[in-house]
Order: C-alpha cells, then structure tokens, then sequence
C-alpha cells in the first residue's frame, strides 16, 4: 500500500512541474509565485517557513528538507496557487531590511503581512489562505492580527514562547551540567539583559540578543484566542521539537479551529518509523509529506465553508 501512495505523490509531483512558476521582488523580498495551469483566479496559499535563515523551498545553510518547496508542489496540483518567500537572513542579509542588530520579531510579521496585502490587491486569486510552519506558524498567527486572511493553516507550531522551546529541546540534548548556564542566559536575554560573554554552547552575540529576545518573548496563545476567522491546526507524533501539549495548547486557545493529528508525522511534515528516520529526513528533499497532511490542506483552503 506504500509504494502505491508513494507512486501516487510522485504522479502529483510530476503534473505540478507544468505550474506556472515565476520569482518575484515584492519590495525588498524575493519571493516564487507557483500558479496552476487553467485554473481561473485560484485560491492561494502564503507559507511562512519555520526558524533559521531558511529560503523559499525551507531549505537553510545546513539542512535541506525541501518542506515548503514539496508543500507548494502538492498544492499546486489540487488547484491552489502558492506564494513562498526567503525570509529576511536567508543568503546574504539585504542592505534594505537595515542593520541585522536592529531586527525585531515583528519585522517577519510586517513582512508576511505585507505578501498577504500584495496577494489581496493583485485581484488573481479567489481567497488567500497563510500556512505557517514550526516558527512560521507564530509569524502566521501575528500577520492574522494585522490584516485579514481567509484561512490560516498551522503546521507543526508551537504553544508557547520560543525562548521556552527552546530551552526545553536543549534541556533534552545536554547533561544537566552543560545545559544550566544556557537556560539562565536564555532567561536573562528573555528579561532584557545582555549575556557578555555568552555561555559555550548558545552562539547569541550581544549586539544581536535584543533581536532574538523580541522572538523570544512572543507568546502565540494570547493572539490565537483572538482569531475569529476559519483555522486548521495539524500537528503528528513523531515529532521531536514539540510535545503534543503544543498541539492540544493551541486547538484549546481556538475552540471553533479543525484540528488534525497524525501519529507518524514528524516536524518535517513527512512519515518516519523511528529516531533514525527522522534525523536523517532533516536532509531528504525528496522525501514525500504526509499525504493526510496534504489533502486535509488542500481541502481546508479550497472548501467554501470550512
């Protein structure tokens, strides 16, 4: 049965190499708008990609999993239109987003708003969906509060504030003893202090530590609660960033969301067996996703009443 759903999704990635497909600068972000062949004025889809300085396929300097490039492609070939994005620190940092210490949280925001406002006044597409992924989610969550979207989709995303993940992911990869000084430096950067030196182990320079502590701090559930308009949270059990806690923290945050668990699904978004599976999915383009994943998307953006 699993060859032939793998026979399948490569079938689908085959038709959606016809997509038309165009890079964009949209200010000063470059961007890749993929648009399904003879579908007139399609839904579309944002997506956000997760932490790092990840491109538009969600690939970064050392892994390269391909998550949004895939998710564009699946999409693309159920009818959606899909527009994804370097964030600001992928390839070289632009002189046009100024000085990389005077980055702040809410300047991702203001970009992803930005992409949702262009996709609204382009006047090609029948709706405009946001799919953010791990961090992505959070920026997704944010950009809803300033301009209005039509379907927000979270993928893998946190209930928490990221200073508190990540704590608790390094907490479970280090001896007790490595990792104390990390979390007080953590908790000293979240309350606005400057760690000089910071501790071996959490590469932060002091210059750029008030640019993480403003994504440090951002608190996802307060905003959650606050969304009024159609939501879809997936998230999958064989994830090793995020307890399900995350998952159940968010669908409760937004009662009237849909909401979807996947046992075998990891971060990536793609099935994995066990530990091996997923460390090594950190560096397989073409490994396929989910296929429940993508199909309860798919239908969730193009569906007239969610």
């Amino acid at each position: 049965m699993r060859a032939v759903v793998t026979w399948l999704l490569l079938l689908v990635s085959l038709t959606s190499a016809s997509a038309d497909e165009s890079k964009l600068r949209i200010g000063p972000i470059d961007a890749v708008l993929a648009v399904p062949p003879d579908v007139a004025k399609p839904p579309v889809a944002l997506l956000i990609a997760g932490s790092g300085s990840t491109d538009h396929d969600g690939n970064g300097p050392q892994l390269k999993p391909a998550t949004l490039k895939k998710l564009s492609e699946q999409l693309v070939a159920r009818g959606i239109a899909t527009l994804r994005y370097d964030k600001r620190g992928a390839g070289e940092w632009k002189k046009e987003f100024g000085r990389p210490e005077d980055f702040r949280f809410k300047d991702f925001v203001g970009d992803a708003a930005s992409l949702i406002d262009y996709l609204r006044g382009s006047g090609r597409f029948s709706r405009v969906a946001v799919v953010g992924h791990s961090e992505g989610g959070l920026v997704a969550i944010l950009a809803a509060q300033r301009v209005p979207v039509d379907r927000l989709v979270l993928l893998a995303t946190a209930a928490r504030k990221q200073g508190d993940v990540l704590k608790a992911q390094l907490e479970k990869q280090m001896p007790a003893d490595k990792f104390a000084p990390i979390g007080k430096a953590i908790d000293d950067i979240m309350a606005g202090q400057i760690v000089d030196p910071p501790p071996a182990g959490l590469a932060i320079a002091p210059a750029m530590q008030p640019a993480m502590a403003s994504g440090f701090n951002e608190d996802p559930v307060d905003p959650m609660r606050k969304i009024t308009g159609p939501t879809l949270i997936i998230a999958g059990g064989r994830d090793h960033q995020l307890p399900r806690l995350d998952f159940l923290a968010l669908t409760t945050a937004d009662v009237a969301a849909k909401s979807l668990w996947l046992p075998n699904m990891n971060h990536l978004l793609v099935d994995v067996t066990d530990q091996a599976e997923d460390m090594a999915s950190y560096n397989q383009p073409e490994r396929p996703l989910d296929p429940d994943m993508i199909d309860a998307v798919a239908e969730f953006v193009t569906a007239q009443r969610p």
